[in-house]
């Protein structure tokens, strides 16, 4: 016990680690929301994967939640605002947006949302950026673009914009500012404010829920639709999160948001492995450019 939990402490401290394995797994979102066309409709997926994270985080740190409550209360238009725009808003954009665009567009634009913290960071925070943050930004984007468009430049020059890829850039503007929140949440242990967020994410999902049912929209997951279901509660929205959250913690949101440049890398490399799809050497070349743009961006003067 006494290893386990010198291990357990040690992981919980090493935020590149935590950043890698939360972006592994976003990456393995991005094929799961692909892979879940036809098999259970966008808004069924957003609310149940949310049943799903609640149903665990209950039991666990329920009563954490009703101690830390008072301080949760105080700050409730932001649990709200965070819970809303942060989980629900986006992934019931990005699941919908995926029955509309392109993998290609999805991971181009998901390369986004480091910039945009960044310039979050800058106007709203009055932070400094330094020649090699620029520079490792920059690196890390064409890493991305390299892997996105397969090191074919005719692909980019077809791209165009349609309503998914509308869908997709506003997903990414709410989790950009969800990522620049975490730095002002309440003075409550990581997992007690998550479980706080999964709940807004829960009821926030309903009214969307409904407005599917409504228009007759609504799939029940399939079998394979229930399989994609838990693999998408249990890693992409409920370890990943904590392990996002703490990352932020230890490092801020412009050093995190960063590593949101692996998802596409690992979900092309996750094609590979999954779904059989060759491995090119632009994967390697992109994986190297985006490794070694965060490296310089975390370089010191």
């Amino acid at each position: 016990m006494t290893i386990l939990h010198s291990l357990r402490k040690w992981v919980w401290g090493q935020a590149y680690l935590l950043l890698t394995l939360t972006t592994l797994m976003w990456g393995g979102n991005a094929i799961a929301g692909r892979l879940a066309v036809g098999e259970v409709s966008p808004m069924v997926l957003t609310c149940l994967r949310w049943v799903i994270v609640v149903a665990v985080m209950l039991p666990l740190v329920g009563r954490q939640v009703a101690a830390e409550w008072p301080k949760i209360r105080a700050r409730w238009a932001f649990t709200i605002l965070m819970g809303t725009f942060g989980f629900t808003a986006f992934n019931a954009l990005f699941y919908a947006a995926a029955h509309y665009t392109t993998a290609v567009n999805l991971t181009i634009f998901q390369g986004s949302i480091p910039v945009l913290v960044l310039l979050g960071t800058v106007l709203f925070f009055g932070a400094r950026v330094i020649p090699l943050q620029i520079l490792g930004m920059i690196v890390t984007i064409l890493g991305v673009v390299l892997v996105s468009v397969k090191a074919d430049l005719q692909i980019l020059k077809t791209l165009a914009l349609n309503i998914g890829d509308v869908w997709t850039l506003i997903a990414c503007v709410f989790y950009a500012a969800y990522t620049l929140g975490l730095r002002h949440r309440p003075a409550i242990p990581g997992l007690v404010f998550f479980a706080a967020l999964a709940g807004v994410a829960f009821l926030s999902s309903l009214p969307l829920l409904g407005l599917e049912i409504a228009r007759g929209a609504a799939q029940l997951p399939t079998p394979r639709g229930w399989i994609i279901l838990l693999y998408v509660g249990l890693l992409p929205s409920l370890l990943s999160q904590v392990f996002f959250i703490r990352g932020v913690e230890l490092i801020g949101p412009a050093r995190a948001g960063l590593f949101v440049n692996l998802v596409p890398i690992f979900g092309a490399l996750l094609a590979v492995v999954l779904l059989g799809e060759p491995f090119a050497l632009y994967h390697a070349l992109g994986l190297v450019l985006v490794l070694g743009g965060i490296w310089l961006s975390e370089r010191r003067r």
